[in-house]
């Protein structure tokens, strides 16, 4: 009896190891093809995040990628305009292949943000 629960123990303690999540893994990478480096999570973060960030418009428009391992999942999109961040998580192995979706200025965004701004400029008589 003493031997078959030691057995028990010594394979639950090394199953567990043995499939720790595996995520790809970079900071600030100009695109998702110079983010391919695999890291081992540790045994408390349980996903795989991606966050994809984007700043400027047309020719002046930069992209940063990160991704890595994470405790928690903080899915979130942000778009203002001229920028945005969009973060991703997921929670097999390897599964943060593809950046997270994808962010875009908006013009009409930075359209809409113009004419507020003419407006209350027009308004308070400047």
């Amino acid at each position: 009896m003493k031997t078959s629960l030691l057995v028990a123990l010594i394979i639950t303690l090394c199953t567990e190891s043995a499939f720790s999540l595996t995520c790809f893994s970079c900071k600030d990478a100009p695109s998702d093809f110079d983010c391919r480096n695999k890291t081992k999570c540790s045994d408390n973060e349980k996903h795989c995040i991606t966050t994809y960030s984007i700043t400027g418009m047309g020719n002046d428009r930069k992209q940063r990628i990160s991704k890595g391992c994470s405790a928690i999942c903080p899915e979130f999109d942000l778009n203002i305009g001229i920028a945005g961040v969009s973060t991703t998580c997921c929670e097999t192995p390897l599964c943060n292949t593809n950046g997270a979706s994808s962010v875009k200025t908006s013009c009409t965004m930075i359209a809409l943000g113009v004419l507020a701004s003419l407006t209350c400029i027009l308004r308070l008589g400047f």
